[in-house]
């Protein structure tokens, strides 16, 4: 195969002046180690966190698009005090795309990396929206045959994320989970893993009829934050399954303290557990997303045994070893078009992905909805 001299590559830039552009560029095809390889990008999904480096804090309703095709190029206004948090950014022309799925098309001199060519895989580690992406051999996830780039281009963020929450519940030594947003792809995912691993699961969703989604995949604690009788039902569900970790997806508002007072709750209902203290059991939860943007309130009304942090799936991964990530990561492999199977709401080239309209699409985050990026298309 002749490979092109250039390429097209997605950045994300904020500029002096409070205004954030993307935009797709030319960059020349990169020289490979004895232990790399090249990969023709084919599929690659749009994720919440791969929206945060695309946009920050820029006002994304008055997002604008000019030129057409690959001159194609996003405009969107920063407030100041949006400007006040993307100040490290200025000038930094970010690559953005946090995992994808491909061909190999060329690999350095090592046996493993040239044993890799003609072969279908999946890799994780930023710049994925772009025609071809560099990476180490040895990153990449080898697809099983009949597995499709577009089968495997969400096989790390959501797949990962959700199997290693189930490990940290696991490692600190927790036996039932709470989360939120609990209808999103990763949501989903993650019911499906815990059905199959006999983990019982607190699903927290904010409709009716997210509730009803979930249902029908035989979740079997579900709560809706909308209903008058949330506190209640949050707290006979904890009580039901004894969960004392929760991840929330939404970071800010309340609803991390509220599931601390429900823990808190539940434990008071075991005869001789009161304390002036609270109860003895830590209560933790992990804020990993941000949907909420406000600031996170804290009621502190759960005795002393609890704790709220940050999680990050690269963080875990790194903490937990290497043996760790491989294991979930052949599972991941394993069960690709079953646990943890992607649909998408459209596939979109790269140039669509900067057109405004189609933006606002998949800025919207609705639940239930996924968009994918097809660089050959």
């Amino acid at each position: 195969m002749t490979l092109p001299s250039t390429y097209k590559q997605m950045i994300s830039t904020v500029s002096a002046e409070g205004e954030l552009t993307m935009e797709l560029v030319d960059k020349p095809i990169p020289e490979l180690g004895e232990d790399d390889v090249l990969i023709r990008i084919e599929a690659t999904p749009i994720n919440p966190s791969d929206q945060g480096v695309m946009f920050g804090w820029a006002s994304m309703a008055k997002a604008t698009s000019s030129g057409s095709g690959k001159d194609t190029k996003l405009s969107a206004p920063i407030s100041p005090q949006g400007m006040g948090v993307m100040k490290a950014r200025i000038g930094q022309a970010l690559t953005v795309g946090n995992e994808g799925a491909g061909t190999v098309v060329a690999a350095g001199s090592g046996d493993y990396a040239q044993s890799l060519i003609g072969k279908v895989v999946a890799v994780m580690g930023g710049g994925m929206y772009a025609e071809y992406r560099k990476a180490p051999a040895m990153m990449c996830l080898v697809l099983k045959d009949g597995h499709t780039a577009r089968d495997g281009a969400s096989c790390f963020v959501n797949p990962l994320t959700a199997l290693s929450m189930i490990e940290t519940m696991r490692m600190e030594g927790h036996t039932a989970l709470v989360h939120t947003a609990a209808a999103s792809n990763l949501g989903q995912m993650l019911n499906r893993i815990c059905q199959a691993d006999g983990v019982e699961l607190v699903n927290v969703v904010r409709k009716p009829e997210q509730a009803e989604l979930l249902r029908g995949m035989g979740a079997k604690h579900i709560v809706d934050s909308s209903s008058e009788s949330f506190m209640a039902d949050l707290t006979d569900a904890i009580h039901a399954t004894g969960a004392t970790l929760a991840f929330d997806a939404t970071g800010g508002g309340n609803l991390a303290s509220n599931i601390l007072t429900a823990m808190e709750g539940a434990a008071a209902r075991t005869p001789g557990a009161y304390s002036i203290y609270g109860s003895v059991q830590h209560k933790q939860v992990y804020l990993y997303g941000g949907l909420d943007t406000s600031p996170t309130v804290l009621s502190r009304g759960y005795g002393m045994a609890w704790g709220v942090g940050g999680w990050l799936l690269p963080n875990f991964l790194a903490k937990a070893g290497n043996e760790v990530a491989m294991r979930l990561r052949n599972r991941v492999a394993e069960e690709l078009k079953t646990t943890f199977a992607s649909h998408y709401t459209d596939e979109l080239s790269l140039e669509e992905a900067l057109q405004a309209d189609i933006v606002a699409r998949y800025y919207a985050k609705a639940t239930g909805e996924k968009f994918l990026i097809c660089p050959q298309k």
